[in-house]
């Protein structure tokens, strides 16, 4: 997800909030603004701005307790101060409080971008390192794995955790869609707050709606007291829906209302309260297929598909499987006692060639099985007795590189083709490359996968309406 980068103004005065825009409007940037220290504490705790521009004199804040709220919940923000003549010590107190730099008014307009440009720039820098470091270590908070398709993943959630829109993940069974969400959550700016996980598939229909909103003491038999639902208790943090396509059609509804209104009821009750949660949700199904099936509400998909992150299944993850197995390895060898230590080479080609149908699951499954029965410091190939000789191989073949694909304008033939067909045939056949993987797919055309989504889900609705 290719997103702006953005800068918060905390700026009370109408004139030089006006000056702000007009210089940095030079900057392809998204400007957020807040007149008051309120402001800026609400917007900090929706958003994560890649640089704050801080007035310390705020009508009802101080900057500097400002600064201290932003370094105290580690917001990986830089903020530059800015200070009235003569108040340098201030400025001082300020990069001793963490602040990245300082601009005394007046200030040139010049100075102001150049101070700007140079704070996205460090935080570019820091995301790049960043990104160096998950590639050579190949951990990126719980999630681990380097390859390419992960990478992606990465990309997403970093992008998508600083706001509060919905992430929708897919993915196989035991592909880490979990570990996804919490990611999502540690980044975000309600990191502090819970992370309530509900499983929509493993919940029996009758209990949903109660274990959703909760209920009142007697609203049902059995329900010998009041209880919080998981919306209440998310508060100030992000609800995971895992196996959403699972939810009942009825329930559906009431989840749609609670989204748009921010406000729901306990079953049985009458007392109406707010719903301060950050949505993540998570399937193994297709979800468009279940809109389409009827077995999943269309307004309720495109409330909560605002940014969709498809988890790649563990064979179109290359070394990962070897990654995640030594991981595991030391894991199950420490808690069992044993000296395993590694694979041989019998058995590092085995968990190669393997397609690794129950991904993860299954991978977690099969070393835990050869830890338990097995003695030594090297796992071989007949130790990993639970893989099925006859499965199909992953795939070996690299997809085409970009320059393979031969979607493009024809300028030479003479007819050229209008630019949104180009952009739908590169993507249409940059997926039949990939076999449908399409975070490969958006990979090779250097695009973000969600773009590739949002693009198939628009091609859908034109298709639609003109059928209709």
């Amino acid at each position: 997800m290719t997103t702006k980068p953005r800068l918060l103004l905390v700026e009370d005065t109408p004139s030089i909030m006006r000056l702000y825009h007009e210089v940095l409007k030079k900057l392809d940037i998204e400007l957020l603004d807040a007149t008051t220290g309120a402001r800026a504490d609400e917007i900090l705790a929706e958003t994560i701005p890649d640089v704050v521009l801080l007035d310390v004199e705020l009508p009802d804040a101080n900057g500097i307790d400002i600064l201290r709220r932003i370094r105290a919940r580690n917001l990986p923000c830089a903020v530059i101060v800015v200070t009235a003549h003569g108040s340098v010590k201030i400025a001082v107190e300020a990069m001793r409080e963490g602040a990245y730099d300082f601009i005394i008014k007046p200030f040139p307009p010049d100075r102001l971008i150049v101070t700007v440009r140079n704070a996205l720039e460090r935080r570019q820098l820091q995301t790049l390192v960043k990104a160096s470091e998950i590639a050579k270590e190949g951990k990126f908070h719980d999630l681990l794995g380097a390859s390419l398709p992960m990478r992606a993943i990465y990309n997403v959630i970093e992008n998508a955790a600083s706001s509060r829109a919905t992430v929708f993940i897919t993915g196989e069974s035991g592909t880490g869609k979990e570990l996804c969400a919490s990611a999502i959550h540690q980044l975000s700016p309600r990191r502090g707050g819970p992370f309530v996980a509900v499983n929509c598939g493993a919940i029996p229909r009758e209990l949903m709606e109660s274990e959703m909103f909760g209920h009142v003491k007697g609203a049902f038999t059995g329900a010998v007291a009041s209880r919080d639902g998981a919306v209440s208790r998310a508060k100030g943090g992000t609800l995971f829906l895992d196996e959403i396509c699972e939810m009942d059609l009825t329930l559906q509804v009431n989840l749609l209302r609670v989204i748009q209104s921010g406000e729901f009821q306990k079953v049985g009750g009458s007392d109406v309260e707010h719903a301060d949660v950050r949505y993540v949700c998570a399937t193994n199904r297709d979800p468009w297929a279940e809109v389409q099936t009827g077995r999943f509400r269309e307004d309720l998909y495109y409330r909560l598909h605002v940014v969709p992150c498809a988890m790649p299944p563990l064979r179109e993850r290359g070394d990962d499987v070897l990654l995640l197995a030594r991981h595991f390895l030391a894991l199950y060898a420490k808690e069992e006692g044993k000296d395993f230590a590694d694979f041989d080479d019998g058995a590092t080609r085995a968990l190669l060639r393997y397609p690794w149908p129950g991904n993860i699951r299954e991978l977690q499954n099969v070393l835990r099985n050869a830890v338990l029965f097995n003695q030594g410091r090297l796992i071989t190939e007949a130790m990993l007795n639970r893989l099925d000789p006859n499965a199909a191989p992953r795939p070996t073949a690299a997809p085409a590189p970009i320059a393979a694909l031969s979607a493009s304008p024809r300028l030479g033939s003479g007819v050229v083709k209008p630019l949104w067909l180009v952009e739908k045939e590169a993507i249409e056949e940059a997926i039949a490359l990939c076999n449908g993987n399409i975070p490969r797919a958006a990979a090779l055309l250097e695009i973000n996968p969600s773009t590739i989504y949002r693009r198939k889900t628009e091609w859908e609705k034109e298709r639609l309406l003109s059928a209709g």
